[in-house]
């Protein structure tokens, strides 16, 4: 018996099955492609907002408490001018009265700073154990809470990041030096390495560290 050529339908119920397959494979390909691409990634490949705001959120530098070290005794004027000394003076916690400047402290006039009864009852009550009768005085006052980070500028593989925080009180003291209604917006730069993007922890300009962010931050309107 002889076997006819197939004819031009047969070929294209041929071709159209082949490419059929081929398609339905490509469309099974995609999603594994697609899917080793994601987990060949890390969390720190991209620079998002997310990863940002944990990244500053956890840095070492945002987390540390804010101290704040009372100096007692002959203090020189500049010292004793300075806008901490002047809010402890309005809350009646420090009281001073002129003296002679000591060699080498300068300009005069001079002073003897203490604290009042009420200074004592306010600082001591939050001092760490055994720090009462030390000088100076170094206590916690407040915590750092960040609010979001507003904008991300990515240049290559380096990137300005910022964002808006604000102090968190933590006592009487930390209530009068640090308001929590105050918002400060800060720029930190971040670094892509080849592990990921980094928060830069040491200056490194043009780029500013998280330490030099948040002593430049501006206060929000």
């Amino acid at each position: 018996m002889k076997v006819g050529a197939p004819g031009l339908a047969g070929f294209a119920r041929s071709g159209n099955s082949a490419v059929d397959a081929i398609n339905l494979m490509g469309k099974k390909l995609i999603p594994i492609v697609a899917l080793v691409f994601v987990l060949s990634c890390s969390p720190r490949d991209f620079i998002t907002r997310r990863l940002a705001t944990d990244l500053i959120a956890s840095s070492n530098a945002f987390r540390t408490p804010q101290q704040f070290v009372l100096q007692m005794g002959v203090l020189s004027n500049k010292d004793y001018s300075a806008p901490e000394y002047l809010v402890m003076q309005h809350h009646g916690w420090i009281s001073a009265s002129g003296t002679p400047c000591r060699p080498g402290l300068s300009p005069p006039p001079c002073w003897d700073v203490l604290l009042t009864p009420s200074g004592v009852d306010t600082i001591r009550s939050i001092l760490p154990a055994g720090q009462a009768d030390k000088s100076p005085l170094e206590f916690v006052v407040a915590n750092r809470e960040l609010i979001a980070v507003t904008g991300i500028k990515k240049d290559g593989n380096q990137a300005d990041v910022d964002f808006v925080w604000k102090w968190v009180p933590l006592n009487e003291v930390g209530a009068a030096l640090y308001s929590g209604d105050l918002r400060y917006t800060s720029t930190v730069g971040f670094r892509q390495y080849d592990d990921g993007w980094r928060i830069l922890q040491r200056v490194s300009h043009p780029e500013q560290s998280i330490d030099e962010a948040l002593k430049n931050a501006e206060p929000l309107p």
